[in-house]
């Protein structure tokens, strides 16, 4: 089969053997989407030699349409038990991270990582459910309340995530966009363009020392920032998050509740809100597309937000 790993630092198409497994499903991949997480990995020459991919969507050998959870987990250890599998004690194995992910054909997934699609859902969309369960974990770990003033830092893909998981809990969000796209997107996703001051609650969806000190500044005294974008380098804070004493949340990736599987409420969103996929998903290549297809990831003032590869397209 072929697939997109990385050789010598950049996105190469190749073959590989046809994976099976007698343990685990296998999945004719229909999307995966490029993180921003994976060219972080490339820079920091932490991606040599693998597949990436770990936003993943396609079809189990009798047809049935799925999302991929790309969480490995031990399953006994006691933070697995209490469906923390993130936390896993033994480590936790992502897929495409870790180990070799979707950007290719075909993908083993065992069958706890396998969210069933509801009808109606286009497949070559739900690869957007792994951020989707990033987004639904961040509003959960916030513990939002009604009538809270919310805004977030950031319009790509994971701030317009988040923006429509607090629009469906009946949130009413505000966002900053730096480009006219991202602007469009978040209309279309039930957010207000435009960000104020003294918010309940900010989510930081960037990741940087600028947009955590933006957070903090723009949160009322005692509010809440909530960390859902992923921070690569060190970040510096000044004493405005002790005057103002802002509580910081951190959130990372997603888990079960007494409410069920995170994922699997990403993929309901998904269902209920079908406009995310023309919202985020701005760019779709075949695999024979990997270098146009980083390079467009990477440039975001062309109108990219979520690019994705469909490999049978």
């Amino acid at each position: 089969m072929r697939v997109v790993r990385v050789i010598d630092g950049k996105p190469t198409l190749t073959d590989a053997p046809t994976p099976a497994d007698p343990n685990q499903h296998r999945v004719k991949v229909a999307a995966v989407g490029i993180c921003g997480s994976d060219l972080h990995m490339i820079d920091n020459g932490m991606a040599e030699g693998r597949v990436l991919g770990h936003e993943i969507s396609g079809y189990l050998d009798d047809g049935t349409p799925v999302a991929v959870e790309p969480l490995r987990s031990c399953g006994h250890c006691g933070n697995c038990k209490d469906g923390e599998r993130h936390r896993c004690d033994a480590g936790a194995d992502i897929i495409g991270v870790f180990s070799d992910g979707g950007m290719g054909e075909y993908l083993m997934a065992p069958p706890e990582a396998l969210v069933r699609l509801a009808g109606g859902v286009e497949v070559t969309d739900a690869s957007l459910v792994e951020n989707l369960a990033v987004a639904v974990h961040a509003v959960n770990r916030a513990r939002m309340q009604s009538g809270e003033r919310v805004g977030i830092i950031g319009a790509g893909p994971i701030g317009l995530a988040t923006a429509a998981t607090l629009h469906r809990a009946g949130f009413d969000a505000d966002i900053g966009a730096r480009h006219e796209h991202q602007a469009d997107a978040a209309l279309s996703v039930g957010a207000n363009v435009g960000l104020g001051n003294g918010y309940d609650v900010l989510f930081d969806a960037v990741g940087s020392t600028s947009s955590l000190l933006e957070s903090v500044r723009r949160c009322r005294y005692g509010g809440r920032v909530c960390v859902v974008g992923s921070f690569w380098d060190p970040v510096e804070l000044d004493m405005t998050i002790l005057m103002q004493e802002v509580t910081l949340v951190p959130a990372m990736m997603y888990s079960g509740t007494a409410a069920g599987r995170e994922i699997e409420s990403a993929a309901a969103l998904l269902a209920d809100m079908p406009q995310l996929g023309d919202a985020l998903i701005s760019h779709r290549f075949p695999l024979d597309g990997a270098q146009e297809a980083f390079a467009a990831a990477r440039d975001r003032s062309s109108g990219a937000i979520k690019v994705v590869f469909e490999p049978h397209a």
